[in-house]
């Protein structure tokens, strides 16, 4: 049996979550990528919304405002050290001052 929600199927579980709830998860959990200026303007939203939530729905409003709390995955920075350099070492076999 499918699982269908509002005349959509899910693929994932987030998919599923926000077909059922009616949320977009992303404005209230985040993205890694986002600048300081967009992450202030998608909190500005996601409290309006939460405040909204609140009346109309406080099951909804309660799981928005735990995903709020949680902290999306940070992006990968370098943390200002070079990476290690290997050097390309060649078998016995193939090193110059070994004479054929």
């Amino acid at each position: 049996m499918k699982t269908i929600v509002a005349g959509r199927e899910p693929v994932t579980a987030t998919e599923f979550v926000e077909l059922a709830l009616g949320i977009d998860l992303e404005l209230f959990t985040g993205s890694p990528t986002e600048s300081v200026m967009d992450r202030a303007a998608r909190l500005d939203v996601a409290r309006e919304v939460l405040a909204d939530l609140r009346e109309s729905d406080p099951e909804t409003a309660a799981y928005a405002e735990s995903l709020m709390r949680a902290l999306p995955l940070k992006q990968s920075r370098p943390c200002g050290r070079r990476p290690r350099q290997t050097t390309g070492r060649r078998p016995l076999h193939e090193h110059p001052a070994v004479a054929a």
